[in-house]
């Protein structure tokens, strides 16, 4: 990774080199057909009219947070934007708990009082989402700087969308992070559209991590193909930032396969685009991975019935648990409470 520059964009497919470790493979499938069907399950239960408010999917980004959550050691943390979901299934938190959260009842994550937009598991490393484009850069940043004033030797995972790249706020955080060289890494999740206006009207370079050298950070980018290549590419901008304090500026470009929230049809795109789109989807490529190593019909079936399985018992379990009590949408307020 160069620390002046920006690395050349990569939008070729992933080498097929030596074969993936089957086993490895087989869990980040799993984990991103997870996050896949519970977000289908998001999306069903929305318009039968159990989940108030936003609801915003990860429907084709599922292979970010899961290459994330596979390299994250213990005690680092992610701290990202309203478009939560993926992360709070991928970093282990229970599905069950997560739609409950959703359905605004009291066996949520916080309870029911965050909904959507505002999922949180420290235990899990999920310092939140958050609802204001470009606010939590400077929380991210403030995390950086804790783990390194304190030398806890922990990495700080900052995930935003390219529309938030033209915030303020943003520029504060990473100015600060590269100034005070803080260990984390802000990570672009490019899906080419902040709610309906494409990058094209938002900003006059293609390249967002061109503005890293004026920042003083590290910088990659790439186009999501492939969840091990993923892993890999984020694993190494990690390690400079844990190991040499390099902060770091990744761009990946990826695509949303539904509507900026569920409010959001989706027909400013073209169907041809949209297809393009599929036709590299992580997901699916894994899968066809996993066919070409030898993995059968009936266990990749097995393997999606147990998943759909699990999303049915947390959609049940979120319709049968109890409202919170009023006096809970006090909680938390105060360190004292967590």
């Amino acid at each position: 990774m160069s620390r002046d520059t920006a690395r050349k964009t990569d939008t070729s497919p992933p080498s097929s080199g030596a074969g993936p470790d089957l086993d490895h493979l087989r869990h980040l499938y799993t984990q991103m057909l997870r996050i896949r069907r519970f977000e289908e399950a998001a999306a069903r239960a929305y318009t039968q009219g159990k989940i108030s408010g936003f609801l915003h999917l990860y429907i084709g980004q599922e292979a970010i947070a899961v290459a994330t959550a596979d390299l994250m050691e213990p005690g680092d943390r992610v701290v990202t934007t309203y478009r939560d979901h993926g992360f709070a299934i991928a970093l282990g938190c229970d599905s069950g708990a997560c739609m409950a959260e959703l359905f605004g009842k009291a066996t949520g994550l916080v309870g029911g009082v965050g909904g959507s937009m505002h999922f949180f598991a420290k235990d899990k490393g999920l310092w939140g989402g958050y609802a204001i484009v470009g606010s939590h850069v400077p929380v991210a940043a403030g995390h950086a700087f804790a783990s390194k004033y304190n030398q806890d030797g922990r990495v700080t995972l900052c995930f935003l969308g390219e529309g938030a790249m033209h915030i303020g706020a943003t520029a504060e955080g990473m100015n600060l992070a590269g100034l005070w060289r803080l260990p984390i890494v802000f990570v672009i999740e490019n899906n080419m559209y902040a709610m309906g206006t494409p990058l094209s009207r938002q900003s006059p370079v293609d390249d967002l991590t061109s503005r890293a050298p004026g920042w003083a950070l590290a910088s990659d980018r790439f186009v999501v193909n492939d969840v091990l290549e993923t892993r890999t590419r984020l694993a190494e901008a990690v390690a400079h930032a844990r190991n040499e304090n390099r902060p770091a500026l990744v761009e990946l470009l990826t695509y949303r396969f539904r509507g900026h929230s569920m409010s959001d049809p989706g027909k400013y795109r073209t169907k041809d685009e949209v297809d393009e789109w599929r036709s590299r989807d992580p997901l699916h490529r894994s899968e066809q991975q996993l066919r070409d190593a030898g993995i059968t019909e009936d266990a990749l079936t097995a393997i999606d019935d147990g998943i759909i399985a699990e999303m049915d018992a947390a959609t049940a379990f979120a319709d049968e648990s109890p409202l919170p009590e009023p006096a809970h949408r006090f909680r938390h307020n105060l360190i004292e409470d967590v």
